[in-house]
Parts: structure tokens; sequence; C-alpha cells
């Protein structure tokens, strides 16, 4: 592996750094952000200055208005759109819409990719992806599934309910996962304006950084036609991991600039705050405390960029998406609490973006897979390996 950024991803990243001082940071403190996002007013304007930079959707092709970045890219623009929480809304590559357009590319017929794909890499529209059920349904289990999907002449039948659904209020289109009589999984795409489909409530949770924020979707006697099918029919887990895979990274990507943002908050206070006759960083107790955020970014960073080179070296990348979700969502979690530790009383307000960080972060330890699923994932596999070794005496 190399890991020189090339010239021209340099030259990249330093516009999307500007372009997210200049013309984002300034926005962080406008009233249109709420408990569930930016409003759509604010996330249209946005996406304006972005399209006038020539920064918009860099994760799609040419072919539908980008940059056409590889996962490589991503790594370096990605995570200069996390330092800030609209960062990833303005060059509209937030989840779940930047996931849901490499899945349409990758998998989705040309019809359905003009009628969805174009008008959600323009930024014209949002999103969902309906999978996540509320218990004894599908959560980090996707063979719980309940939703069914049942066909009827030319049209399949859906019925079930989605729970924590990202982007679902205000969405234009979902991506729906459903079984069919046979059990086999499957992805149907539908307008969120369809007779059938409900957004039931707004859930609350830590995280304000997602637009549409999250929600409880029914469906009820959903008609969707045979030809909205994605892709094609029973391949709803194959395409979940195509998707899966590299959205866990690219989260990865866009949380690890989100605890930069912190550090250099609490790096920033450090320098100037004195306690007990010194700078409060010449106390070992917060110098050791920014010296090991430094370390844990690093050991995230290499991992970032090794799965990112493995996606682009052509590899599906599930083991090594595992891991770097893990390696990266527990090292983001410790730089963003010990930030909070080193700013005190301003690490619990809103006098600093920390707090806000701290609990947009908090969240990803769980979302596209806790942790510990992950580890018994890598587990499962490390213990494969072993048995296809000979036993020691």
């Amino acid at each position: 592996m190399d890991f020189e950024i090339p010239s021209e991803l340099r030259e990249l990243q330093a516009r999307v750094r500007r372009f997210i001082a200049e013309e984002v940071l300034p926005l962080e403190s406008d009233r249109r952000q709420t408990a569930h996002g930016p409003t759509e007013e604010l996330r249209r304007e946005l996406l304006a200055k972005a399209k006038s930079a020539a920064l918009l959707s860099p994760h799609v092709s040419p072919a539908f208005g980008g940059l056409g970045l590889n996962h490589s890219g991503k790594a370096v623009v990605f995570e200069e759109a996390g330092y800030s929480p609209l960062g990833p809304v303005a060059l509209n590559v937030f989840a779940p819409d930047e996931g849901n357009m490499h899945l349409l590319e990758a998998v989705a017929k040309p019809e359905h990719k003009e009628r969805w794909l174009r008008p959600l890499a323009s930024g014209e529209i949002r999103s969902c992806f309906c999978m996540t059920e509320p218990a004894p349904g599908a959560g980090s289990d996707p063979s719980m599934l309940t939703t069914t999907a049942i066909r009827h002449g030319d049209r399949y039948i859906i019925n079930g309910r989605k729970w924590f659904i990202t982007g679902a209020n205000g969405a234009a289109f979902a991506i729906i996962m459903a079984k069919l009589e046979d059990g086999r999984a499957t992805m149907f795409l539908a307008d969120m304006h369809t007779p059938g489909i409900t957004v039931e409530r707004m859930m609350n949770s830590l995280d304000s950084c997602f637009s549409g924020g999250h929600a409880v979707v029914r469906l009820d006697n959903l008609q969707v036609s045979a030809a909205d099918v994605l892709g094609e029919v029973g391949e709803g887990f194959k395409y979940a991991q195509v998707r899966l895979s590299p959205a866990r990274l690219t989260h990865c990507m866009r949380w690890l600039g989100a605890v930069r943002r912190a550090h250099d908050v609490a790096t920033d206070y450090a320098r100037r705050r004195e306690a007990f006759g010194r700078r409060l960083g010449e106390h070992e107790g917060v110098g050791f405390m920014l010296a090991d955020n430094e370390m844990d970014m690093h050991v995230a960073r290499l991992a970032i960029w090794h799965c990112a080179w493995v996606l682009d070296q052509g590899g599906l990348g599930l083991h090594e998406s595992s891991r770097v979700k893990v390696i990266a969502s527990e090292a983001v979690w410790r730089v963003a609490d010990r930030c909070v530790q080193i700013l005190g009383g301003q690490g619990v307000t809103d006098e600093t973006i920390v707090a806000r960080i701290f609990a947009d972060v908090r969240a990803f330890r769980i979302y596209d897979g806790p942790s510990e699923v992950h580890r018994w994932s890598l587990a499962k596999r490390i213990l494969k390996g072993s048995e296809r070794q000979e036993p020691r005496s």
C-alpha cells in the first residue's frame, strides 16, 4: 500500500477544507437546525453552495453529476466534510443517501437510475433505507426480517413495520427490504407518497445531524410494481452487503472528521486555559489525553485507508469493514469523550460544538452493527481459521 495522497487528491482535499471553513462553519449556529437535522431550506442552501464550488456528490460517477471518487478518494474528502456536522449535508454525502446512491449505481436498472438516482445525486430529493424493524423483527440479525412481500399478478403487496429509519420524514422514495413467501429477501423501490406508506412518528435521538431524523414507518398493503424490484428478486441480503460494507466505511470517514474538529477545539482550549499556575495542556493529565487522541485518530485513519484500498482492489471487504468499523467507532468515541473532559464545563454545554459532536458520535458504536456484533463476526472468522490448522500437541 502507498499511503501517499496523490497531488490531485491533495488539491481536492484543500478545496473541501476551504469550503467547509468558509461556507459551512458560519452556518453551524443557524436556527434552521432542529433536533431532527437541518431543515429542507437549510439543506438546499448548503447544496447550492457545494454545487457552485463543484463539490456536490463527489462519490457519484460523472454520468450522474459527481466526481467519481474511488473509496480511497472518499476517505480523504469525506473526513474533510465531516469536520462540520453540516459538511456531509452540503456535499450530499450524508447517510442514508450516500449509501443509497452507491447501491443504486451498483445494481439498479437504467430506468431506476434515471427515476431515482439522478435526482438523488443532484440533491433534488432525499431517500431512506427501510430495513431495521422493531422486535421481534430484523435488527443486528437481518435473518429475523418480518416484513412480507406477496406476489399478486404484476405487483407485490408489502406489509410490515420499520423502525429507526433515518431520513424517512421528507424522503421522496424508499428502498424497502421484505421477504417473499419462500423466505428470500428482496429489495423494492417505492415513492414515499404511495398509498400504504405511513411515517407513524419521529423518534428523538442523541444525534441531530441527519436530514429527516429517524422515524417509525408502517407499510399497510403497499402495492409495488414487479418492475420496481431493485436488482434481482431474492438478492436482498446480497445487496445489503453491497450497500453496508462501503457505508460502514464512509461513516468512519465522516466521524473521524468530526472528532478531529473536537480535538482541535480541545487543543486550542488546552493551549489558552490556565490552571494551577500553568497552561492546561502542560498538566500531564490533559497532555496525555491529547496525545491519546492523536494516536487514536491515526490508527483509525490507517484502518480506514486500508479498508478503502481493499475495496478499490475489488474486494467486497466484509471482514475488513467489520474490523475498521469497530476500530474507528470505538476510537472516535474515546476522542470525543476526552475532549469533553478537557473542556470541562464548556464540554457539556453549547459554548463549543464538542458537546454536539459527543452526542452525535455515541450512536456510531451502534449504527451499521453494534461493536459487539462485529466482534462476534470477527471471532467466528478467527475460530474457523484456527480449525483449518493442525492442532498442536
